[in-house]
């Protein structure tokens, strides 16, 4: 019983993490474009996106990633025969790769508030990608409990990554077409 608890709450913290890694390159992208604004527009965004930045970071995002790691380490020591697992080894790769973007993402936002991000609008919408590519892989392995299938996956991945590439050039044109500044 105590484990199906656990299991809740780690699909909860998931959801919660996830939505701050979404949520965080999109303020990351208004918060660059605010320097198209003039000067004194962007003195004002950019505090404003400052504090955004850390509320949605330290308040939601990072406890929820924490409690999604305590939660999945009380899981497999409750059921370590996962860890022999293949799908669940695949698993944990792709999760210590979303880690690794959660801190990188942290180092974006420093970056910005100390206004020495090199990053522009359009890198940074195809980094708000790159949780979205993890985490299908993370569902589907979940899922499928399959590591022989790879290829397939490896293929999919490859495929979902090139239509989201396809599409920001796409919303790119767009904007464009509409007179907007695109980097």
């Amino acid at each position: 019983m105590i484990y199906l608890y656990t299991k809740a709450i780690h699909i909860i913290f998931v959801v919660c993490w996830m939505a701050g890694l979404f949520y965080m390159p999109r303020l990351f992208i208004y918060h660059t474009e605010a320097k198209d604004k003039g000067n004194d527009v962007y003195s004002i965004l950019h505090k404003q996106f400052i504090i955004m930045e850390n509320r949605l970071w330290w308040v939601i995002t990072t406890p929820a990633m924490y409690i999604t790691i305590a939660s999945a380490l009380v899981m497999l020591h409750m059921n370590p025969a996962l860890l022999s697992m293949g799908w669940m080894q695949l698993k944990l790769a792709f999760v210590f790769g979303l880690v690794l973007y959660h801190f990188k993402s942290q180092q974006i936002m420093y970056r910005l508030r100390d206004e020495k991000s090199s990053w522009t609008s359009g890198q940074l919408r195809l980094w708000n990608e790159v949780s979205t590519i993890i985490l299908f892989a993370i569902v589907f392995l979940v899922i499928l409990k399959s590591t022989l299938n790879w290829i397939y996956g490896v293929v999919g991945l490859l495929g979902l990554a090139i239509l989201l590439m396809i599409l920001i050039k796409l919303y790119k044109s767009y904007r464009k077409s509409k007179g907007e500044k695109v980097d």
